[in-house]
């Protein structure tokens, strides 16, 4: 999440990429403003690796597991929507309205979630949950691309990054023994009260450093009402197709049909230009953001699952598995911070994208009970590393090809890219998980594994997502990574 550098709201915008404040993202212009923002990725990490621990056993108790992969897949439909609207929201008037916005429907989903007497009643809440997350992401982006000189972007890409080793370590340990002693509702309910520390710490910075308009001298433009009903337009038409191949019966032709008429003329209209055909430039980091991020999510929500049912796992131990991956993230985020990376971007991108692959298509070995249950943490460091440099990265050349007053809606095309490949890839794992017999799973193993499951439906999940991660080594060829200025006006 990144962007230019700290201007007082009379500044112009030529001025965001001076380096000020000595060039560190801890001196004392930037200090309070880069703990607070990284104490709400914090949290947001905090949630993301606890409820992912404490998911299998609330589908099991609320008679959802047909409907795990909606569990995830409601959280980025809502968020497609959300990210358009705190795209032009930030740009209209700055970023801090939709931050606070999104902190608090992120809260009030969680606690809706958490209150849930029913699989869709769970799954509503983890709608409102998305719709905070997608105000929240691109906020982030646009704080930082005017408080932050592009030098400096890097530096506090691998901060959020780092943000998420102690969440990923004491999250899963935590969740789980919770879920274990207390019930899997406490997780849910128990985080909405870490959201007052980090509003508390950034909102004060970022009035003072990244408020108001980006050219605080120009009319304030209208909202784009076209891009929002092509925003609602996406959300609709992949919770539709979602719902659809969750349903597989010959009447959800009909769900999947609209879905689809929604969502791809929508979807042509806020991606930009030569998205889908790989274009160089801005096209091909905003797919490959897609690709990869679709890819390795859709693959990561099934790993806890399968470990409790198909090997016997304890909540605790299923996401203490994925542990690693938190500061194996962190390294390759940290990576490609570093100065001497820079002319070497292209080929890390590649080299990411080929590990996220291999992580992927190993995890499923510990489907063979020979296999020990603890390979697929050291095939998923792996696949965090590779992330880790893949996610930081294209983030960091997004910004670089947007100018300050597009920050916000290119910003929110990235995210789109993130959270629509999410939808569609967790849709389809989720069809072919349930189409081979992946719902009978929530009542085969409660402590022991193995009796009654399907290793075939967890298989299909994960074997076509290392595919579509492996075509994205290949879009990470085509960045066509120059120099800033001829980056920019190709875009």
């Amino acid at each position: 999440m990144s962007v230019l550098e700290p201007r007082d709201t009379a500044a112009p915008p030529a001025a965001a990429d001076t380096p000020t404040g000595g060039g560190g993202v801890l001196d004392r212009e930037h200090r309070a403003l880069s703990v607070g923002i990284v104490s709400v990725v914090l949290l947001i990490a905090f949630e993301a690796t606890a409820v992912g621990t404490a998911m299998p056993v609330a589908a099991r108790e609320l008679d959802g597991v047909p409907l795990y992969a909606f569990a995830f897949s409601a959280y980025f439909t809502t968020s497609l929507f959300a990210m358009v609207l705190s795209g032009q929201w930030s740009d209209r008037s700055g970023p801090l309205a939709p931050l606070t916005a999104g902190m608090s429907a992120f809260a009030a989903g969680l606690l809706l979630s958490g209150t849930a007497g029913s699989m869709w009643l769970f799954i509503l809440g983890r709608a409102v949950q998305g719709l905070g997350g997608g105000l929240v992401i691109v906020a982030l982006y646009v704080v930082i691309s005017r408080a932050y000189a592009e030098h400096l972007r890097p530096a506090i890409m691998a901060a959020f990054a780092a943000g998420w080793v102690v969440p990923s370590v004491v999250g899963p340990l935590a969740a789980g023994t919770i879920t274990e002693h207390l019930g899997w509702r406490w997780v849910f309910v128990g985080i909405p009260a870490l959201v007052v520390f980090p509003l508390a710490l950034a909102l004060p910075a970022i009035r003072r450093t990244a408020s108001g308009p980006a050219d605080p001298h120009a009319p304030l433009p209208p909202y784009d009402r076209r891009r929002i009903r092509l925003a609602l337009a996406v959300s609709l038409g992949a919770a539709l197709l979602q719902y659809a191949g969750q349903e597989l019966r010959w009447l959800s032709l009909v769900p999947a049909v609209v879905g689809a008429a929604l969502l791809v003329p929508a979807v042509r209209g806020l991606l930009p230009r030569g998205t889908y055909r790989a274009a160089r430039g801005l096209p091909s980091v905003v797919l490959l953001r897609g690709i990869a991020a679709g890819a390795f999510i859709a693959a990561e929500s099934f790993v806890p699952l399968m470990l409790v049912t198909e090997r016997g796992l304890s909540p605790t131990l299923a996401g203490l598995s994925l542990a690693v991956g938190g500061l194996t993230w962190a390294l390759g985020s940290y990576v490609q911070s570093r100065p001497w990376t820079e002319p070497y971007r292209e080929r890390l991108m590649v080299g990411g994208m080929v590990l996220v692959a291999l992580s992927i298509a190993a995890a499923p070995s510990v489907l063979i009970q020979a296999v020990p249950a603890w390979a697929v943490a050291v095939a998923w460091a792996f696949g965090c590393f590779g992330m880790g440099i893949v996610i930081a990265l294209t983030s960091v050349l997004l910004l670089k090809l947007s100018a300050p007053e597009e920050a916000g809606a290119n910003s929110a095309a990235l995210q789109i890219s993130d959270g629509l490949s999410n939808v569609l890839l967790l849709a389809a794992g989720g069809a072919a998980f349930a189409a081979l017999g992946g719902g009978a799973v929530g009542h085969a193993a409660t402590g022991g594994g193995g009796g009654g499951s399907h290793p075939v439906a967890f298989a299909a999940v994960f074997l076509p997502m290392a595919a579509v991660a492996a075509v994205g080594a290949w879009v990470a060829t085509r960045l066509g990574v120059r120099d800033g200025a001829a980056d920019r006006a190709s875009a």
